[in-house]
């Protein structure tokens, strides 16, 4: 029943119906309006206090349990529910597989609207914590405080923080104590600099006021153990960096690749910055079935690397390949797709619209001595043509791996008239996969479909699609 509480509506006992998108939970009001609820599991049956209403649904939250769902865990992480990193931290993890295999069915067959095959079972990860190979934490000289701290109304002399931003909020950062995605000396690392700077007065960023010296915090490992910690600072104090970068140094022996950037503009984005090198080499080695990459600060990898490279044996075993094909690998990042498959291709042309990545997939091909794979740059829409498919072969089989956005109209259309015998397709949002699926479907039918969990405790899910010509 609802009732109104100073201009925000109380539903009682609601029971939480399904896991929707975002990794925001789903209830329905008695006028079947749907309520979206954070933090809690389909099963519990809760009171809601809403804060935002519209026309087909509310947003609210839960402010008393009635009954908690047999699908519940106790989350491990101290800061769960307030910071938005994992969601579904309170799931059972074969709770976690079902919602999201759900998830990319129903996108496959309500966007798509499309004949489908039974699904190949989800593939879990065998590590459930600990299993990002990347990190990043932001400085802040006005910390988030939680509910408890306002209420105990103490003051704080020392708001500095590092850690990552509140859900919406860019300018908003929440301590961390210790989070559970990046396996060791990730949070000993992160801990140490935050206690040198305290110490030593280096200022932390204030973002909303563009002050302080200590901007980000970037920590790579790779499954080879090598380590890169990338510090962002505002502007350039030599004293203060070279004391703190000189301190990482000497603490933590094994860092591979110690790394600085000086970065005076408005945000925290890399990829127009100079990386500086302080100490080591400036890349990582990940490897992969004997095969070698560098992965530097700006490279793309997927993040998650014992999970890639199931996700990389699924999609070379979807391609079906026999040693004879062209192979094309659109979208191909530093090329790894690519030189996975390619000891059983005849050939493989990778396609990406980042020059660093594609002269980082050529390094990469000759440190490997790999010679049948060639890469080019371009933008996939404009380079994707007919001149290019006559000068590199017409292909047998197409991986695509776009972004979250999915192909470009013009990307889907060349793909029907280039009508490569087999193409598979692999996303990370089923939903835009779902749109090209239909487009495809004039030519394809969808005859093998696997998804893969890449990122265990959140709603992110990645899923593999085989289209064979009809």
């Amino acid at each position: 029943m609802g009732r109104k509480q100073s201009d925000k509506i109380i539903f009682r006992e609601v029971t939480v119906l399904d896991a929707g998108a975002k990794g925001v939970s789903v209830a329905k009001a008695e006028d079947g309006r749907v309520i979206f609820i954070p933090n809690v599991v389909p099963g519990d049956v809760v009171d809601v206090q809403t804060f935002k209403k519209r026309k087909a649904y509310f947003e609210g939250k839960a402010i008393h349990f009635h009954q908690y769902s047999k699908d519940r865990v106790e989350p491990k992480c101290s800061h769960f529910g307030v910071c938005g990193g994992c969601k579904w931290q309170n799931m059972q993890y074969e709770k976690q597989l079902h919602y999201k295999n759900n998830e990319v069915y129903n996108h496959l067959k309500r966007i798509g609207k499309i004949d489908l095959p039974d699904f190949e079972p989800i593939l879990g990860s065998e590590k459930q914590f600990y299993y990002r190979n990347k990190m990043e934490f932001s400085f802040s000289d006005s910390r988030w405080l939680t509910e408890n701290e306002i209420q105990q109304e103490a003051t704080f002399t020392n708001r500095n923080a590092l850690g990552f931003h509140i859900p919406k909020m860019w300018d908003k950062i929440l301590d961390i104590e210790h989070c559970y995605l990046q396996e060791d000396p990730s949070n000993a690392i992160r801990n140490s600099i935050k206690a040198f700077a305290n110490q030593h007065e280096i200022p932390f960023f204030n973002a909303r006021n563009q002050t302080g010296i200590l901007r980000t915090l970037m920590i790579r490992t790779s499954s080879t153990g090598e380590i890169m910690v990338l510090l962002q600072f505002f502007k350039e104090e030599k004293n203060m960096r070279e004391a703190l970068l000189n301190h990482i140094k000497t603490t933590f022996p094994s860092i591979t690749s110690l790394l600085y950037v000086i970065n005076e503009k408005g945000n925290d984005t890399l990829y127009d910055q100079e990386i500086k090198l302080f100490h080591g080499r400036d890349y990582i080695l990940e490897e992969m079935e004997g095969l070698h990459f560098s992965v530097n600060a700006k490279s793309f990898y997927q993040t998650n690397s014992e999970q890639a490279f199931e996700l990389y044996k699924i999609t070379r075993d979807f391609a079906g390949l026999t040693g004879n094909e062209i192979v094309y690998d659109l979208y191909t990042g530093t090329g790894t797709i690519a030189q996975f498959v390619s000891k059983k291709a005849k050939k493989v042309v990778g396609v990406e619209a980042v020059p660093e990545a594609i002269s980082e997939a050529k390094e990469n091909a000759k440190r490997n001595i790999i010679d049948n794979c060639s890469f080019f740059v371009g933008d996939m829409k404009v380079i994707f043509t007919d001149s290019f498919i006559q000068q590199n072969g017409k292909p047998d089989v197409i991986i695509t791996d776009p972004p979250r956005d999915g192909m470009h109209a013009d990307v889907v259309q060349q793909l029907l008239k280039v009508a490569p015998e087999k193409i598979v397709y692999v996303s990370c949002n089923s939903a835009t996969q779902a749109r090209d699926l239909a487009i495809l479907d004039a030519l394809y039918k969808v005859t093998r479909v696997r998804p893969v969990d890449m990122f265990p405790q959140t709603h992110h899910v990645e899923n593999v699609v085989l289209l064979e010509k009809k």
